[in-house]
């Protein structure tokens, strides 16, 4: 990472977390763009469609998932995504049997590779699901990862 785009988003971050303590913004009105549905969703095909207006995705090799086979603890499962694709415009990841599914969504700049490292919650053993959307078209792709102590409520 260059060191000025480390500068201007730290000086970015100070500057709304100083506004939002400083009661110039409300929590509510930084994450705006949130989008609502998606996250509170109950169903993988939910929280697609609140994310990309369509449940339907299209499995890809060119994304990929690296995580772990066995998760000791559901609480903390790191999660590594990654595409090959042209034009990507966000990534989302999906824990199938959470009981919100929608664990994570990024949208990418422009210019931006889409690589996501992350941890993630999951309460059981089930697929995650990492999403890429490119050029309009959603790509995907799954892996089954195992859980022996739940991290959601378990």
């Amino acid at each position: 990472m260059k060191r000025r785009i480390f500068l201007k988003g730290t000086l970015a971050s100070g500057a709304v977390a100083t506004a939002v303590s400083a009661g110039l913004l409300s929590p509510r009105q930084v994450l705006a763009a949130w989008p609502k549905d998606a996250f509170e969703a109950e169903s993988v095909q939910d929280a697609l469609k609140g994310l990309y207006d369509s449940a339907l995705t299209e499995p890809s090799d060119a994304v990929s998932i690296k995580a772990p086979d066995i998760a000791e603890n559901g609480a903390v499962v790191p999660i590594s995504i990654s595409a090959d694709l042209p034009n990507a415009e966000s990534v989302s990841i999906i824990a199938e049997k959470n009981g919100t599914p929608l664990a994570a969504s990024y949208q990418l700049a422009a210019s931006a590779r889409p690589s996501i490292s992350t941890r993630i919650k999951m309460g059981e053993t089930s697929n995650v699901i990492a999403v890429v959307k490119a050029d309009g078209k959603a790509y995907s792709a799954r892996k089954e990862v195992k859980v022996t102590i739940g991290g959601c409520g378990g």
